[in-house]
């Protein structure tokens, strides 16, 4: 009996390989002759993981943002942006301190308004009341819609002209949820993205109790729209690390995610990485402290982001970091190049982040497949994908236009976004067992039919796509 059962194995393992070489066949050949729409179609019907790096306030697009300020209405939000200079201040800060005064499209809560001198007041108008070409503006204020915009415009305006909208719970919630749509439609069942529950605010300025917003978020994604997504949602707690007070943050953060497992996974040091305030080892005697006192909760932090060689990702492994961001300047530090070969750290790709953002020229100077075929554990994800206005179709489109994927490249890099995943392990077993199974599903339908077993179904693309790749969706 013991015989035949092993026999049995043998045979599963053989017809495995078998399947596995022949799709890997049938890919190839596709690569060959698809056209980019066939290209795009196949890799947006394919099974994927999960979004790992991905953060919540910038993964919305203009549109969506915009859709939400008219639904937070009935909760009693109302929105006003900066459509106009009349020099009512002809310096420094706005009346809250928190973004420059000479920028165009601030968004505030009318509370905010109201606080503000006559002159300044004029300044503003209520979003749902914008012309049509001032809509326009206001949605490609929060993106990078132009070849001229970079890395300073991201993170010196994008963030501030945003303010206010990310005070709001609701339209966290709702948002994440949106997100939550996009990426089960594309084939993913997990996400793990950035969102907090300090700093909300009702609509007349009162704050909101932490516990509350936890418990909203709870509700909220338990709600039939977001259970119907098939996505399966967790949440990291990000911490702004050049910021003085960045170590006390991180004490509250640790305490409160290890207290909140049910929605909490982790903590996500966040920011640029050319501000050495921010420096890996500052926090090193912080996360030892933080370690006698928490279990059970993981670190990613990013590293790496930098034109500038250094050794901020060996830094950033000594303060237990299991999850790299970027990591793009790894090729410039061998030895720990080396260490993470074959090992349990995974490095989070971005290369649609990484181009616009302007760390690579071209693709071509990109790390990622030295990465890949070097056995350093990667995942591709989307960072602020609102911002670049891209899906994660893109990302994978990117990487076999690019890299020359091959399917069992493609089927590797969706394994590690889930066995990475900072998910318990039995749930992170569910979603893997499901992933590989709609993997050999999809298989098989390819392997009969090709691209015409897909041909029905019209991948959702957005501006990134249509410029990039000249496949323009609904």
């Amino acid at each position: 009996m013991k015989k035949v059962f092993l026999l049995f194995l043998l045979w599963v393992n053989l017809v495995s390989q078998v399947s596995a070489k022949s799709i890997d066949a049938e890919f190839e050949a596709f690569k060959k002759t698809a056209s980019a729409q066939d290209m795009y179609t196949f890799l947006y019907a394919m099974p994927k993981g999960g979004d790992l790096h991905n953060h919540s306030t910038g993964s919305n697009r203009s549109e969506w943002w915009y859709s939400e300020i008219l639904n937070q209405q009935k909760n009693g939000y109302i929105y006003y942006t900066k459509i106009k200079i009349n020099n009512c201040k002809g310096y420094g800060t706005n009346e809250f301190g928190r973004t420059p005064y000479l920028m165009l499209f601030v968004n505030i809560q009318e509370f905010e308004l109201k606080k503000l001198s006559s002159c300044e007041q004029s300044e503003y108008k209520r979003i749902q009341d914008l012309d049509t070409q001032q809509k326009q503006a206001w949605l490609n204020s929060i993106r990078l819609d132009k070849s001229t915009e970079g890395r300073d415009e991201f993170f010196q305006t994008h963030w501030a002209r945003i303010n206010s909208l990310m005070a709001n719970p609701y339209m966290q919630a709702n948002l994440i949820v949106k997100n939550m749509q996009a990426f089960g439609a594309e084939g993913l069942s997990y996400l793990e993205t950035d969102a907090g529950v300090r700093g909300f605010v009702h609509p007349d300025g009162s704050p909101f109790e932490k516990e509350n917003v936890y418990q909203l978020y709870l509700t909220r994604f338990a709600q039939k729209d977001a259970l119907a997504t098939g996505v399966t949602v967790k949440l990291q707690y990000s911490l702004l690390r050049f910021l003085p007070n960045a170590e006390d943050s991180l004490k509250w953060m640790y305490e409160f995610v290890a207290t909140h497992p049910e929605l909490y996974v982790g903590v996500d040091m966040v920011g640029r990485e050319d501000n050495e305030k921010g420096h890996p080892l500052r926090f090193l005697s912080t996360l030892r402290q933080l370690r006698h006192q928490h279990h059970s909760v993981n670190l990613s932090i990013h590293a790496g982001e930098s034109d500038e060689p250094n050794q901020h990702i060996r830094d950033t492994l000594l303060l237990g970091a299991t999850r790299i961001g970027h990591g793009l300047n790894l090729t410039g530090d061998p030895d720990t190049l080396l260490l993470m070969r074959y090992n349990q750290y995974l490095i989070e790709i971005n290369l649609i982040s990484n181009l616009l953002l302007e760390y690579v020229d071209d693709y071509s100077q990109h790390p990622f497949p030295e990465y890949l075929r070097l056995g350093i554990p990667v995942a591709l994800s989307t960072d602020d994908r609102g911002m670049w206005d891209s899906n994660m179709t893109d990302e994978y489109f990117t990487a076999v236009t690019h890299f020359n994927l091959s399917w069992s490249e493609l089927v590797k890099l969706g394994a590690n976004s889930l066995s990475y995943s900072f998910l318990d392990g039995k749930k992170k077993q569910q979603l893997l067992d499901d992933y590989y199974h709609r993997v050999a599903t999809f298989e098989a339908k390819f392997t009969q039919q090709n691209i015409q077993g897909f041909k029905h179904i019209k991948p959702e693309s957005y501006s990134f796509a249509c410029k990039r790749f000249k496949v323009c969706g609904n």
